[in-house]
């Protein structure tokens, strides 16, 4: 049994070392590329929360009880980008 066993370790040991590699390289890749799309899709939802213009609302409150005294339910939120009631802060240093 012992010599069986032996006999097939030396069949496959020559094939090991190329397909190791091979899964190693391909972990490593996927790897890299899901990294890739993490990067990608988290710039992405960052450019568009930029656009939100609700800090600079003379309206926004900041407070989290009620944010905005217009329109609550869409302060803070990616429908306002395109808010009808924007209006901007007059003097933002006394806010």
């Amino acid at each position: 049994m012992f010599q069986v066993l032996s006999l097939l370790i030396r069949a496959v040991q020559p094939f090991l070392v190329p397909v190791c590699f091979f899964c190693a390289w391909t972990l490593t890749l996927m790897f890299a590329w899901s990294l890739w799309i993490a990067i990608r899709d988290s710039a992405t939802t960052t450019k568009r929360m930029h656009q939100i213009p609700c800090p600079n609302c003379q309206f926004f409150t900041g407070d989290y009880r009620l944010k905005c005294t217009v329109q609550p339910s869409l302060a803070s939120s990616e429908e306002a980008i395109n808010c009808s009631d924007y209006q901007p802060k007059t003097n933002p240093l006394l806010y």
